[in-house]
């Protein structure tokens, strides 16, 4: 992949534990759907009080200087209190985002979140969901019909920041050009995308599993499968299945591993334009000025950017393009056209995300500067992993099987 993508080429995002854009709040686990690839537990008996979750926000700013508060779960919308806790987190300065399957959403709920505050929503679609009788075996492509009702229902209520995510699997990995081309079409009320990489516990993953030194069954372990399967899709592979249908898509930020720092664990992309044409992708000093420049002015680094500031595309390109040569290239193309000046442009981020990776000597590579950091036992602890303290205890550290 080397040919693909370099680390000089792009810009090491600067979150940290203690400093980061983005916090990961889990007021229940509770779902109304069953994804394939889950890695929590569905429990209909999990629903925190508001004031355990108001602790657990205590502990948020205590430990982290964090921009937006993502809402998650199980499924926040079905969490009893969530008008109270969306505008109990814009009290406290914090963007709250919705991480939903949407199912739950209504014009009206819709409504009353905004009111209460919400900054944005995070609509979790695939075709691995095992969602009702009217998307039963519908595929990637036929499922953007779902994705454009949720995108036009935030764009009617207004001022709300959309964005969609996917679980990619082998057998999906060919469409993701498709959704990426989706989302272009709808650049003006889709913000970002979202393609996060299937893991799962499988018995082709040479690796025992251990907690406080005793040996723990696999099977037993949440988020496993008995069948074989593909649980190593890399966020470079995304990309070059992308770059294949768009041969100028260009990447401009990324994170590393923790044990693997060449690796793209968060891999961004931001491109400018209409619904009619890309003018370009912006570079790595882009993401540098964002970031820091927001940091300057605020005290936390930038993470879901607001639906007016997503619209202006055409104002980046005319005050950025000195600082940022896939800047200036977009503005070229922009004005190869003077009649586009009076058009208005759009902002959007793809984002590619590689979850845990197994090294071969039993190490586990996680997102370095995890964005999705939550809380358990007053402590920040990876929320993609949570079932492991939650029932043995601890996190579990894998060895090379002896076979």
């Amino acid at each position: 992949m080397e040919s693909i993508i370099q680390n000089r080429d792009l810009y090491r995002i600067p979150w940290t534990l203690p400093d980061n854009a983005i916090s990961w709040l889990e007021p229940t686990a509770q779902c109304n759907l069953a994804c394939d690839g889950c890695y929590r537990e569905n429990d209909k008996d999990s629903h925190k009080s508001l004031e355990e979750v108001k602790h657990e926000l205590d502990i948020f700013e205590k430990y982290r200087n964090t921009d937006c508060i993502s809402i998650a779960g199980g499924d926040p919308l079905l969490y009893p209190h969530i008008i109270e806790l969306v505008a109990e987190i814009k009290k406290r300065g914090l963007k709250p985002i919705i991480n939903t399957n949407g199912k739950a959403l209504t014009k009206e709920f819709l409504s009353d979140l905004k009111k209460a505050g919400v900054f944005g929503f995070t609509f979790h679609v695939d075709s691995k969901q095992g969602r009702g009788a009217e998307w039963k075996g519908k595929s990637e492509i036929e499922l953007n019909e779902l994705r454009l009702q949720y995108a036009q229902m935030l764009a009617d209520e207004g001022g709300i920041s959309c964005s969609f995510n996917s679980t990619v699997y082998e057998d999906t990995l060919q469409y993701v050009p498709d959704l990426v081309e989706w989302a272009h079409k709808h650049i003006d009320i889709v913000h970002t995308m979202v393609f996060i990489a299937f893991r799962h516990i499988v018995p082709n993953l040479p690796m025992d599993f251990y907690a406080a030194g005793e040996k723990v069954d696999w099977h037993e372990i949440h988020y496993h499968s008995e069948a074989t399967r593909r649980v190593d899709i890399m966020s470079t592979d995304v990309l070059a299945r992308v770059k294949e249908r768009f041969p100028d898509f260009t990447p401009c930020g990324y994170l590393n591993g923790t044990e693997n720092a060449d690796s793209y664990k968060w891999l961004f992309t931001e491109r400018v334009g209409t619904k009619n044409k890309i003018y370009g992708y912006l570079g790595p000093k882009f993401m540098e000025l964002s970031m820091m420049f927001n940091h300057l002015l605020t005290g936390k680094y930038l993470s879901y950017a607001a639906p007016k500031l997503s619209r202006k595309g055409r104002a980046t390109l005319l005050l950025l393009w000195p600082f940022d040569k896939k800047i200036r290239e977009a503005f070229k193309e922009m004005m190869k056209n003077p009649f586009r000046i009076f058009k208005r442009s759009h902002l959007q981020t793809i984002l590619f995300i590689q979850p845990v990776d197994f090294m071969e000597d039993g190490r586990q590579s996680m997102c370095d500067g995890c964005p999705d950091i939550t809380v358990w036992n007053d402590k920040l602890v990876w929320s993609c992993r949570l079932e492991e303290p939650k029932r043995y205890g601890s996190f579990l550290h894998t060895f090379p099987r002896n076979n």
